[in-house]
């Protein structure tokens, strides 16, 4: 694809030309080169090499993302059923690196502001194990929507799903945050080539508009962010005044706030098996700003395998006075910053679950020791529907939420409906009736577009738990050799 006949405007030309020099005639050769397609691994689920090791289509490692791969342009990895198992996510490969840089830590509180779809989100929530809380947040309900699934389909079980603008978060997560993301609305130029749409968009939205919006976000962004935690800001765009320009407003806005080396050590980088050939530094020259920008990153299409993309490590000062020190301590351990209200003992309330239900989770692994989980407020019912939450769960004080924690299932009259979500979120002898199917058995396809299912087993019945080569996809009940499919009909394979 020509960039000329791509109909870039002229006026983002020019400024590539003139920021570029000598490298502009590569960049722009770049968008002759097609758009290469990347999945990567969910670890919660499998390593690499066990992904590896299963593959049934062709794959290349990327060289900086440990368990991200390339895979061929022929390939649909989205219609294969470890796709449905939540194995990996679909992802450019470029955009896979905000969340890689992040240094996550199992136990951290952590926020993905503009999380949907849930590419990010789903990296960060994988790399907690499961410990602390991640809460996802965007503020389009119908995107919002799709990041629920993704982070379902991903097995995550800590999870906070939130749909509110920022600054309506801030009240109840006050330095609340170990770690923050922001993957901030951009004018997108770096996607031009995966979608040329985008050229329109920037035509009409522009530049100015994005920075200020940018601005807006990280502002409250950083009033989220604990002292001495750290943030990561990311665009998908070229422009030094939505980068670097929006960095250094920052900067000057939140003495508190500074750039710091984003890219591992390379003890790490060999550990990992990752290299970094190809980045770029940030460019303070390009906007008059300060020399720290310089450990911002850049990539370009034209030194890597991969479309535009800008981050920026922040890391918010420490506070030295031992009060305040001891005040955030404790507001880890409850969950929330220090302008929430502790609402702690109201969850700490034995919960109601019926026998029914009571009997059915007790079927599970991680469910055995049900009344503890109960005694630590850990089960929570809302309207007959239950929820395992986070250890740091509170109530949200009236916050737009899609999902708290993992939904488990639903108690109605005398039954218990596992959920969808509680299957994804399973290994494969968690359950103690497992009905296993090979990926290339038919019967795989069958069940995941919802169709009832004629099995050969003896000597089971009731409810099932549905796998492809020993990964949970779903659930079903048996009886008589017929399994009733109850696999979530909105994500039905069409």
């Amino acid at each position: 694809m020509d960039g000329v006949n791509m109909n870039l405007p002229k006026q983002f030309e020019d400024r590539m030309k003139r920021l570029l020099g000598d490298e502009y005639k590569a960049f722009l050769e770049c968008y002759n080169k097609p758009y290469q397609g990347g999945l990567r691994v969910n670890t919660l689920k499998l390593s690499p090499e066990e992904f590896e090791s299963l593959c049934p289509f062709s794959i290349k490692k990327i060289p900086w993302i440990y368990n991200g791969y390339y895979y061929e342009s022929n390939e649909q990895p989205a219609r294969h059923p470890y796709y449905n198992a939540g194995l990996y996510y679909i992802q450019e490969p470029s955009a896979m690196t905000p969340a890689s840089l992040l240094p996550i830590e199992p136990g951290d509180m952590v926020l993905d502001l503009c999380a949907a779809p849930g590419g990010k989100s789903t990296e960060l929530g994988a790399r907690l194990k499961g410990e602390g809380m991640l809460v996802s947040n965007d503020i389009s309900n119908s995107r919002a929507k799709a990041l629920l699934k993704n982070i379902e389909l991903f097995g995550i079980k800590n999870s906070l799903i939130l749909s509110e603008p920022p600054d309506r978060l801030v009240g109840c997560f006050t330095e609340a945050f170990d770690k923050i993301l922001v993957d901030a609305p951009c004018s997108g130029e770096g996607m031009f080539r995966k979608k040329p749409s985008m050229v329109n968009s920037w035509n009409q939205e522009g530049v100015e508009n994005f920075k200020n919006l940018q601005i807006k976000i990280l502002l409250q962004a950083v009033k989220m962010l604990k002292p001495g935690g750290m943030m990561l800001y990311s665009t998908c765009t070229f422009s030094p005044e939505e980068n670097e320009g929006t960095i250094s407003s920052i900067l000057k806005e939140c003495p508190d706030i500074h750039v710091v080396e984003a890219l591992p050590s390379i003890e790490e980088r060999n550990r990992l098996g990752i290299s970094y050939e190809g980045f770029d530094c940030g460019k303070p020259e390009w906007v008059d700003g300060p020399d720290e920008l310089r450990h911002c990153i850049r990539i370009w299409p034209h030194k890597l395998a991969g479309e535009g993309h800008f981050i920026a490590l922040l890391r918010k000062d420490d506070i030295s006075d031992s009060t305040l020190i001891q005040t955030n301590v404790n507001d880890k351990a409850k969950g929330y910053g220090g302008n929430k209200k502790n609402t702690t003992s109201s969850k700490k309330e034995k919960s109601s679950l019926s026998d029914e239900a009571r009997e059915f989770l007790k079927r599970l692994k991680p469910f055995k020791e049900l009344d503890d989980l109960e005694n630590r407020g850990r089960i929570l019912i809302q309207k007959d529907k239950v929820y395992l939450v986070p250890d740091s769960y509170e109530d949200n004080n009236g916050l737009r939420t899609l999902r708290q924690g993992l939904l488990l299932g639903e108690m109605k009259k005398n039954r218990f409906l596992p959920c969808q979500a509680l299957a994804n979120a399973l290994k494969p002898d968690d359950f103690d009736s497992v009905l296993n199917y090979s990926s290339d058995n038919p019967d795989i396809i069958r069940y995941l577009k919802c169709e009832t299912l004629t099995t050969d087993v003896d000597n089971k019945h009731g409810w099932q738990l549905v796998s492809v080569d020993d990964f949970p996809l779903g659930w079903g009940k048996l009886s008589n050799n017929i399994l009733k499919n109850m696999y979530l009909p909105g994500w039905r394979w069409l």
